[in-house]
Order: structure tokens, then sequence, then C-alpha cells
């Protein structure tokens, strides 16, 4: 090999040397190799980013689906209990999965917990590492990724009308329920409340009213006075003139003998103080001497012991004796009775009542019964249609009202809301006339002519004069007069549970009177328009949710708020009405219910431990009709009513 050397002090070569020193031709290589490393860092720094981020943007996606679908699932129970319940994680977790699989991305460590915070908002943090693949060689071998999101319920200005089937059913308890109905009812009711309270905008104005209905409703106290009618007439009855004298029997039990056995001495079980009911004061400058007011007084409500004791009675002897003024015969029976068992009494002293008690071992005694004929004079009663002074209604009556001008209606796809003046949800009453003014409902007044307090008989609509005392059915059970009505108010917990506490169960079922009062209450349109209306300019959402716990029930002799039906005969007549009354309150109720959509309210229908019918489930529609079987089943219905009168919002 010839080696070939470069002398420097050679002249010949000083411009070789020169050209080599400045051609930079042969550092390219080491420029690259030096620039190499850092390259490498950038573009797997920029692959392993690009992964990241698209992790954390799934991740997030993934975070607000879940939270969205448990606050949804959330219900008033946990509003209460302040956890989150199993099946709310549940299908959070659920729906975390779907949109964020274990190992998507090359993802490892996935973790997803949600948290109840203290405004009922379901707040979820996820995360996951995501391994890098370039950027392990300057250490880094994964980047951990955090998402948050936030889920609640919020309320903008919203009015709630409850309409509450209050009827006696009310007191039964269904089957694997340990509180009754009614008690069900004013729980659910009251964490719908805290659900809703604790999940509104905090501009929000949230309004609750309430309309308690049975065979009436009690509502007097929220009109106005010249809404409602001073003279009005009813069912009722007045004495005649001229005195008749009956021909009667009288029937007495005396002459009692002991003959064995032993009777306790009473003693005393308890004692507990009685009752109080306040009196009415007297009506100021009336000079209605009806209205003088009434003292208050005292009752024993406390209860006893039930008693076990029995008698069994025989027939010893029969003898009949002849009697005049008036003629006839005197039947004269001796009876032997026995005693056996333990009795219980409550007797009133002062403000205190005392439970006593005594024993009866083989208490022998006899007696006689006797019947014998008697005179007797009196003035009958003329039973018929009476006109009433009722002036001053709000201090005479309990608040429950007879409805307006009305007609049987035959065609119910073609209503006349001229005529039917009850179904016009909307019309303000003009001042004295009693076609378009509610009628004070005056129970005590009320007699069904020809019905005996027996309850046998039949509707005569035709004036009868008669000694007989015929049904007083205002006062029947049927005839309730329910708890007065609310209009639409803010409420706070111990407000609602004050009112809820006032609910009576008592009644017939006459669903038609409180969809139509409900409805009046919560229009926008109607007589209560001023306090209806949207608040500065913020729409109101209105919602009703109308809640029964049974079928129809009318009955004829009934006193309601068309007067009594059977004889009154506004919507019904009972000989020539094609439908029954049954079927007339129902229709009306369907016409009702769907006025009060016509002005843009939404109708939520819920049945508690009863069967929905075609009626209700036209009148709340798909998706709008609940059937409870049971208090858990009813707290579903309210906690998905709530969640659709919600907007439902997400905050990352």
């Amino acid at each position: 090999m010839t080696k070939k050397f470069i002398c420097l002090g050679d002249k010949s070569h000083a411009g070789v040397i020169t050209r080599l020193s400045r051609d930079v031709s042969g550092n390219v290589m080491a420029i690259f190799a030096a620039s190499l490393f850092p390259l490498i860092g950038l573009v797997g720094g920029g692959i392993d980013m690009g992964r990241g981020y698209l992790a954390q943007s799934r991740l997030q996606q993934a975070c607000d689906a879940a939270t969205l679908a448990a606050r949804k699932r959330l219900g008033a129970g946990a509003a209460v209990s302040g956890e989150v319940p199993t099946d709310v994680a549940a299908a959070g977790q659920r729906f975390f999965n779907l949109n964020f699989q274990d190992g998507a991305y090359g993802t490892e460590d996935r973790t997803f917990v949600m948290t109840l915070e203290d405004d009922y908002a379901i707040s979820g943090v996820a995360t996951v590492k995501v391994p890098t693949t370039l950027m392990s060689v300057f250490g880094f071998d994964e980047v951990d990724v955090t998402v948050d999101c936030t889920s609640n319920l919020n309320f903008s200005d919203l009015d709630v009308m409850m309409v509450i089937d209050t009827t006696g059913s009310m007191r039964l308890t269904n089957p694997g329920d340990s509180e009754n109905r009614i008690d069900s009812v004013r729980q659910v009711i009251q964490d719908f409340h805290t659900l809703i309270e604790a999940a509104k905008s905090p501009q929000a104005e949230v309004r609750y009213g309430f309309v308690p209905y049975s065979t009436n409703v009690n509502v007097g106290h929220l009109l106005a006075d010249d809404w409602v009618a001073e003279t009005w007439s009813y069912q009722s009855r007045e004495r005649g003139e001229q005195e008749r004298t009956v021909y009667t029997h009288y029937i007495d039990h005396t002459n009692w003998t002991y003959v064995s056995g032993e009777r306790s001495e009473t003693t005393e079980v308890r004692r507990y103080r009685a009752t109080h009911y306040p009196g009415t004061p007297a009506a100021a400058d009336t000079g209605d001497e009806e209205n003088v007011g009434t003292d208050g007084y005292y009752r024993c409500e406390g209860g006893q012991p039930e008693s076990t004791l029995q008698t069994t009675d025989e027939m010893l002897d029969e003898r009949f004796e002849t009697v005049t003024n008036p003629d006839g015969e005197r039947r004269i029976q001796t009876w032997r009775r026995w005693h056996n068992g333990t009795r219980y009494s409550t007797r009133r002293q002062g403000q205190t009542c005392i439970v006593e008690t005594s024993t009866d071992t083989n208490f022998v005694q006899t007696y006689e019964k006797i019947r014998e004929p008697r005179w007797r004079t009196r003035r009958p009663w003329i039973y018929d249609q009476y006109s009433f002074d009722m002036s001053n209604w709000r201090n005479r009556t309990a608040g429950c009202v007879e409805e307006r001008a009305t007609y049987e209606i035959l065609d119910y796809d073609n209503v006349d809301f001229n005529q039917a003046l009850d179904l016009n949800i909307d019309m303000i009453p003009t001042p004295g006339d009693t076609d378009t003014q509610w009628r004070p409902m005056n129970p005590d007044a009320i007699y069904v002519r020809s019905i005996g307090n027996n309850g046998n008989g039949s509707i005569t609509p035709e004036r009868r004069t008669t000694t007989s005392d015929y049904a007083d059915t205002g006062d029947w059970w049927f005839s309730a007069c329910p708890t007065p009505a609310r209009g639409l108010a803010e409420m706070s917990g111990d407000e609602l549970r004050n009112y809820l506490r006032t609910l009576d169960p008592a009644g017939a079922t006459y669903h038609d009177i409180g969809m139509i009062w409900g409805g009046r209450l919560l229009s926008p349109t109607g007589l209560f328009a001023a306090a209806n209306a949207d608040r500065d300019g913020v729409e109101r959402s209105r919602h009703m949710i109308w809640l029964t716990d049974g079928a129809t029930e009318s009955y004829d002799i009934a006193y309601g708020a068309y007067g009594v039906d059977g004889l009154d005969r506004r919507r019904w007549n009972p000989e020539t009405s094609v439908l029954s009354l049954d079927e007339t309150v129902e229709a009306r109720f369907s016409t009702a219910c769907q006025q009060v959509k016509n002005r843009n309210i939404i109708v939520w229908v819920v049945a508690f431990g009863t069967e929905l019918n075609p009626i209700m489930e036209q009148c709340g529609g798909p998706g709008r009709v609940f059937q409870a079987s049971n208090a858990e089943e009813l707290n579903d219905a309210f906690e998905a009513i709530a969640r659709s009168m919600s907007e439902l919002r997400v905050s990352s």
C-alpha cells in the first residue's frame, strides 16, 4: 500500500487545505447524528400526546354520559338520605363502560368514581394511564389522564298543581305497605318537594298548589265575594202550619230485676286530656240571629279497649191487654238476659276524659218489653226546594261550593261551553248573575225526598208533605267537604308538611270536580291570570299531577258540587239520561282534562292502589300515566315526573 503524505509547509498544497476547511459537506452526517435524538423526542412526544388527548376527550365524554345517566336515575330517596343508591351507581357505571371500555386506546388502570354533592348534583372523576411508545426513550413510560364532570337537574320557573283524591278509601293500606295510602302520599309528596327544591336554579320560582277532592272541593276561601251567589235554592224542608195527629207505637224496656251472678264495681282504667274544639265568633253587624257565634267544646277522642261483653236473651212470657185512646193492644213480654264479659266506657269530666270498666260474670236480670199504641201530635214537614239567604256564607259554611250553570251533555265531541259554564274553566263570574256564579254549599239544609234515614225509599222530585223524617244526606259520609284547596305559592318543607297533615280522607269519588278546579287554579288565562302569569318575561312550565286511588263512585242522593243529582238534575237525569251517573262524571272529567291541556298545561295521571281506566290513560297520554300498587312504586312515579319536569344539565 502506498501512503501519501501532505506536507503542510508545502505551499503547493495550501489551497487544498483551505478548500477543505471551507467544505461543510462532510458534516451532514455528524449534524444528523447529533439532531436525531431530540427529533425522536419531538415526533414520539407528538404521537404519544395525541393518543393522550384522544383518550382524554373520550374519557370526558364517558364521564359526562355516566353522570347524566346517574342523575336521571337519582330520585327523591337519594336526595333525602344523602347517598348514591346502588342502582344509581350501577346506571352511571354502565354508561361509563359503554362509552370508554377497559383498555380503549391502549389505556390501562381505568377508574371512575361518582359522588352525591350537597346540592344533589352527581359529580364524577375518571382516570386512565396512557402507555407511551417513543417517549419511553426519555424515561416517560406512561401519561396520567384525569377528567371530572358534574350533572344536575335544574328547574326554571315551575308551577305544580297537585289534585289529590282524599276519599275514604285513602285510609286503606295497600298490600305490602306498612302505612295507609294517605300517609304514603304525604311522604312521597314531601320527598318530591325535597328533590325539586334541591335541584331548582338559584333564581327560579317553583310554586305548589293543592286541590284535595272527593264528592266536593273546598275552594270558597279562594273566591272573590262577588263570584259567589248570595241567595240559592236547596233541596230542603219546612214545617207545615197545620198540626197532624199520628197513630204510632211506643216501645219501652222496664222493670229490670236482679236474679243472680256478679257485676264488679266500676273501676278507672286511665285518664287523658280531652280534645278542644274552638267555637266560632259571632258575625259582625249582620243582624242575623243564626250567626251569633258558638261556644267551644271538648270531646273525648282517645279511644278505649274493645268490650268483650256478650248478652243472651230468652223470652219467658207474653201477654196482651186491650187499651183505649187510642184503641189498640198493649203487648207485654217478660225476658231474661245473661251478661258475661267486660265492658268499657268513657266519660268526660271537664277537660279530662276517664275510661272506666266493669266485668259481668253470669250476671242475670229479667225485664219487661212493652209495646203499646200512642197518639202523637206534630206539625208535618213539607219537603221541596227552598231559597236561602247565603250572604254570610264565609262564616256559615265550610267553604265547599256548588257548580254554576250547566246542562246535560248529549254530545261530548261538541260541548257548548256557553251553556256548560262548569266546564268553561276560565270564565270569570258576572256579579249578581247566579248562572255564572258559584253557590255556597249548605249541607245542613239538605233533605232527600222520599228517602228514609235507613236508606229505604226512592227519589221523588215532587213536593212531599209528611210527618216522616227523610234522609239529611248533606251530612252523610259521601257528602264530605274536603280540606281547603291551596292556590299556587312557594312552600317551605315545613309549610308543606303542615298542610299535608290536614288532608282528611272522607267522601265518595267524583273525579270531574277535582280536574275542573285543578285547572281553574292553574290556568294562566282564567280566574287567577294575574297571579299565574309568567314572571318578568320568564316562561313558566305548568304541570298538574292528578292522583287517585279508586274508580268513580257516585250516589244519586249524595250532596255534591251539582246539588243532589237525583233531585236537582243539572247534569244528569235518573229517569231519562242515556249515561249512568258514573259515566256522566267520567265523561265530564275527560272534557275538563282536555280543557286543562288546551291551556298548555302538562297533565300527569297517577293511579295508586287501583287500576287505570281508558279515560285516565287518555287524559295523561303516552308517557304521562303511572300505575302504582304500593308506596315504592308511587315514589318511582313521582321521581319520573320530577325528572321529566326538569332541565338536565352537565358541567365539566
